[in-house]
């Protein structure tokens, strides 16, 4: 696997859903999450990326504490985000938990594939146009960035509360607009929005159209690069 990532099928991954950690936190919230997803249609091309939650909380707490540098943050961070998707995948019917982008490219548009993320981050971290190691980068901006890899047109974060009047910038991280790449388009939406998020962006425009404005969600044009 090229950690570029260049040499993927064509259109594999159309729509990366980040769900955030934070539905960890209250197992009421995990359940109704898991049932929504489960009813998505497992051949819209989607990507489960999941939020580090209490396991990345984890690591600032520890951080905090311990005062351990950039580097060793980053990467515990990521690997917090692994764990979720280790919960998620036993969670959620016929998941399947990934690593490659062979793997990625095996399940996308038949099943329902969870990053682990850490495998591929590490591969592409020498490489130009890979994500800093710092707290201003978190699993929204991971997520932009992958969609920018695998060509997807649609990132849809998945939040459990609505946007505010400021929009999408006020629920994602300061480094999210440089992740996300021109020609994605963004979405926060809450959990009781994802179905029809997935069902409007599956059959909207290819990717590097503008994203339009749609009622009950935010949405940007990337301002970043591939």
């Amino acid at each position: 696997d090229g950690p570029r990532m260049t040499d993927h099928t064509a259109g594999s991954v159309r729509i990366v859903v980040k769900l955030g950690g934070s539905f960890l936190r209250d197992p009421s919230r995990l359940a109704a999450a898991v049932d929504v997803v489960n009813a998505l249609p497992r051949d819209a091309g989607l990507l489960i990326v999941p939020g580090g939650g209490p396991f990345a909380d984890a690591v600032r707490d520890a951080d905090r504490a311990l005062r351990f540098g950039d580097e060793a943050a980053h990467w515990m961070a990521v690997l917090a985000m692994d764990q979720v998707a280790h919960i998620l995948t036993e969670r959620l019917d016929r998941a399947t938990l990934v690593e490659t982008q062979h793997e990625i490219d095996g399940v996308a548009g038949t099943g329902r594939p969870v990053l682990a993320p850490y495998r591929l981050l590490r591969a592409a971290d020498a490489l130009p146009g890979a994500l800093p190691h710092t707290w201003d980068v978190t699993s929204d901006s991971i997520a932009a960035w992958f969609a920018g890899q695998l060509g997807a047109r649609c990132l849809v974060l998945v939040k459990t509360v609505a946007p505010a009047a400021g929009g999408l910038r006020d629920l994602v991280d300061p480094y999210f607009g440089l992740a996300l790449p021109s020609g994605v388009t963004g979405s926060a939406v809450t959990l009781d929005q994802l179905a029809d998020a997935v069902r409007r962006d599956d059959a909207g425009p290819a990717a590097g159209a503008r994203g339009t404005a749609h009622p009950h969600d935010v949405r940007l044009e990337g301002s970043g690069t591939r």
